[in-house]
C-alpha cells in the first residue's frame, strides 16, 4: 500500500499501532507527566534518600538536596555520598517570588507549585492507580494479541555482540532503518521496552506500595523484600529516574527519526516506511 501524501510517492504506508495501543500510550503520557511533577512535590517534603529501615534529619543519607547560608545569600547544595555539588538556582535552593528559597526541586517542576505535601499525594495517588490500570490493560492486550512474543522478543541473531555493536553505532550516528528493516523493532528497542515493561515499571509500583503503611500491614513481606521503607523509597526514586531517562531518550529518537511520521503512527496508527536506497 502506498501513499503519495506521506513523504515521497514511493513511501509505503503500513498500519503499525492498534486503537487500544494508541489510547493507552497517550494515557501513559498524561499519567507519567502528573506522576513526575507530583512525585517531586512529595520528595520535596524531605529531599534526602536513605537505605534501610530509618531515615530522618540525623540519619546518614547517600543523597540529599539542601541549602547552606553563604554570606548574605543561600547556596543550594546537592550531596551524593561525600561529594557536595553546588546547585544553586535549581536543586536545594531556587527562586520563588523573586528570591532564593530552600527547596529540593524548583517550583516549576512540582504540582502544585507551592509546597503542599497533601495535595501532591492526592495528585500522585490518583494518577498512580490510573497508570496501573492503564498498564494492565495494555499488557493483557499485548499478551493476548501476541505483541510481546511477536514484536518485542529479540531473535538470537539480534542478540549477537556484532549485531548489538552495529545497532549501537547506528543509533549514535542517528542512522535509522529503512525499507523492510523499519517494519520491526531493532534489538535495542526490544530490550529497552522489555526492561521497562517487566522490570522498571513493576519495581516502581511495588516500591510505591511498600511506602504505604496500610499496604505494609496487609502485605508485611514487602518491607522485607526491599529491606525497609526507606530502601523502597530510594529504589522508587531511582527507578522513576531511570524511566524519565528512557522517556527523554525515546522523545529524542522520535524527533531524530521523523517527528511527524512517528506522531502520525500514534494518532492514526499508520506509519510511512522510507524505501531503501539501492546499493552502488
Amino acid at each position: 500500500m502506498t501513499a503519495s501524501n506521506v513523504g515521497s510517492s514511493a513511501d509505503a504506508l503500513i498500519f503499525r499501532h492498534s486503537a487500544l495501543v494508541r489510547v493507552t500510550h497517550w494515557v501513559n503520557v498524561l499519567c507519567l507527566s502528573f506522576l513526575l511533577l507530583s512525585g517531586l512535590q512529595i520528595f520535596n517534603a524531605h529531599p534526602a534518600l536513605y537505605w534501610g529501615q530509618y531515615g530522618a534529619d540525623h540519619d546518614p543519607s547517600f543523597l540529599s538536596m539542601g541549602a547552606v547560608q553563604n554570606g548574605s545569600t543561600l547556596q543550594g547544595v546537592t550531596r551524593i555520598g561525600s561529594l557536595a555539588i553546588t546547585t544553586t538556582g535549581f536543586l536545594g535552593a531556587s527562586h520563588a517570588s523573586g528570591e532564593l528559597t530552600v527547596r529540593g526541586f524548583p517550583s516549576w517542576l512540582t504540582i502544585p507549585s507551592y509546597q503542599d505535601l497533601a495535595s501532591g499525594r492526592r495528585w500522585h495517588f490518583f494518577f498512580a492507580w490510573l497508570f496501573v490500570i492503564n498498564g494492565l490493560v495494555y499488557l493483557l492486550h499485548s499478551l493476548a494479541a501476541g505483541h510481546v512474543r511477536r514484536d518485542l522478543k529479540p531473535t538470537r541473531r539480534q542478540l549477537t555482540l556484532r549485531s548489538l555493536a552495529h545497532e549501537i553505532a547506528d543509533h549514535a550516528r542517528l542512522r535509522f532503518p529503512k525499507g523492510q528493516a523499519a517494519r520491526h523493532y531493532n534489538a535495542l528497542q526490544k530490550l529497552a521496552y522489555l526492561v521497562v515493561i517487566f522490570i522498571v515499571l513493576p519495581l516502581i509500583v511495588a516500591t510505591g506500595l511498600t511506602m504505604s503503611p496500610g499496604i505494609d500491614a496487609a502485605v508485611p513481606w514487602l518491607l522485607d523484600l526491599f529491606g525497609g521503607r526507606q530502601s523502597a523509597r530510594t529504589i522508587h526514586f531511582l527507578t522513576a529516574s531511570a524511566l524519565v531517562a528512557f522517556v527523554v531518550i525515546h522523545v529524542v529518537m522520535v524527533m531524530a527519526s521523523g517527528t511527524w511520521n512517528n506522531m502520525q503512527s500514534m494518532i492514526t496508527g499508520y506509519y510511512a516506511i522510507k524505501p531503501e536506497r539501492p546499493r552502488s
